[in-house]
């Protein structure tokens, strides 16, 4: 199969740079895969897993928490907001994190510290969901 250039950037670090056969993702709009010679497109990512088959066959598959994917006759380039590759997430270590958040929510005063709150909640319960894929 053909590849193509491949770049996976969160704040904290470059994820991954190079030639790969294929990448999943999912859009606010849907999941979708690339290929090579894949129309130009832009879109917003939602949290969700990102699986990545490289030029060698081998796919990693990293949980991405939102951010924006670009796709252009040079490759393909995701910018995340937070990305974790999956053999790195400890199902409790987020169980705990998902009763703080539980916590929060319910002690918020503001409507915005509750919208906030309730954000963080469902990511994190979009993150313990993707362990048991």
């Amino acid at each position: 199969m053909a590849s193509f250039h491949f770049e996976l950037v969160s704040p904290e670090k470059l994820l991954f740079s190079g030639d790969v056969e294929s990448v999943v993702a999912s859009s606010v709009e849907g999941e979708f895969t690339v290929l090579k010679d894949h129309a130009p497109i832009m879109a917003s990512l939602k949290p969700g897993v990102v699986s990545v088959a490289d030029a060698a066959g081998k796919t990693s598959r990293l949980f991405v928490r939102g951010g924006f994917v670009e796709v252009s006759t040079k490759g393909m380039t995701i910018l995340a907001e937070q990305a974790i590759p999956l053999e790195e997430l400890d199902a409790g270590k987020i169980d705990t994190q998902i009763r703080d958040a539980e916590e929060g929510l319910a002690d918020a005063a503001t409507g915005e510290a509750k919208r906030a709150a309730a954000e963080q909640l469902d990511q994190l319960r979009e993150l313990r969901a993707t362990l048991n894929i």
